[in-house]
């Protein structure tokens, strides 16, 4: 990567850090209100926008029995699947019943507006976070014809096929998509990109060697990668993960500035009373600190992160800084 582009990519991240840090913080908003024992009044919903069984519905499912019996409420899940959770995400900002939040990923708490102007919603402005309910790093795996026996000596393996190598991700704009641009600029990669139409049919290309390289989440890479048919380089978060604890990080490979990981969390519409957030946000660290969720979430592919709004907050906005700065110098588009 020449020293323009990095400037090109380090600026655009920094435009966008500033532009964030200069507005009030949803701590600060909510004037460190500690609950309403009162809230809440009548059933709670949590809006999935992925389909039964996918991984943010998994996740919603295992709290939302626990939460149920300390707020004394139903809590109920409902799926409405499209536009990559983004449906849900415009359903959920414009809810004004205070009984109304999303479990939502990461795309669409950070970047969805840079991805796509049109989107009706603004991540921003338009949510109250709640709190993270689980993280889980990606896996960076090479297909099964990767010479060398470390993850540098793999790593290496990639450079050397320069841009005849490929990439594959579950389409553009995706977490794997600029995960990987962020990757490549930072260890002197240059395979081009080669979109799916989900991590699956990404698995399929490894084992093919139609692509050479991928991001996956570890559920489905670890069966892959102990069976000896695919590889891996390392996990992408800053330190070793539950969820593949047999991977070294990518930072043992020597690449530097790509920590990153996937999440779901839960937010409230902007306008949801600042009482009723803190009263989910407490009952909601109550529950995945449990052991039993906890474990029921390490299985469903999440490790549980009990935190504040304004850590969830803090993670929106460094995601944003992170991976708009890589939307910006590569000139990204979706339209999901």
């Amino acid at each position: 990567m020449t020293i323009t582009k990095r400037r090109l990519l380090e600026g655009g991240a920094a435009a966008i850090a500033a532009s964030l840090l200069a507005k009030t913080s949803w701590a600060q908003q909510r004037n460190g209100s500690t609950g309403d024992a009162t809230w809440p009044t009548k059933p709670v919903h949590i809006l999935v926008g992925f389909p039964a069984g996918a991984s943010p519905d998994l996740a919603a499912r295992a709290i939302a029995e626990p939460l149920s019996k300390i707020l004394r409420q139903p809590v109920i899940v409902e799926n409405k699947p499209g536009a990559s959770g983004n449906t849900v995400a415009d359903q959920v900002a414009k809810a004004t019943d205070d009984h109304t939040v999303g479990a939502l990923i990461n795309g669409n708490l950070t970047i969805a507006k840079l991805l796509n102007p049109a989107l009706p919603f603004d991540p921003e402005k338009d949510f109250a976070p709640v709190g993270l309910i689980g993280t889980a790093p990606l896996v960076l795996a090479v297909s099964g014809s990767a010479t060398g026996k470390t993850s540098a000596e793999q790593l290496l393996w990639v450079r050397n096929l320069g841009s005849g190598g490929k990439y594959g991700t579950p389409g553009v704009g995706t977490v794997g998509h600029l995960g990987m641009e962020l990757i490549k600029s930072r260890a002197a990669i240059t395979a081009q990109h080669k979109p799916y139409t989900g991590n699956p049919q990404v698995i399929a290309g490894l084992l093919a060697n139609e692509i050479q390289l991928a991001l996956l989440p570890p559920g489905l890479a670890m069966p892959h990668i102990k069976s000896g048919k695919i590889k891996a380089i390392g996990v992408t978060s800053p330190e070793r993960s539950p969820l593949a604890s047999e991977l070294p990080t990518i930072r043992d490979a020597d690449v530097r500035g790509a920590d990153l990981e996937i999440w779901t969390a839960l937010a409230a519409p902007a306008g949801m009373k600042p009482a009723a957030v803190a009263r989910l946000n407490a009952a909601l660290v109550e529950v995945i600190s449990s052991p039993d969720v906890s474990q029921a979430l390490l299985k469903t592919g999440w490790q549980a992160q009990p935190g504040s709004p304004d850590t969830l907050a803090k993670r929106m906005r460094a995601d944003t800084t992170r991976l708009g700065g890589v939307i910006i110098m590569k000139g990204i588009h979706s339209e999901g």
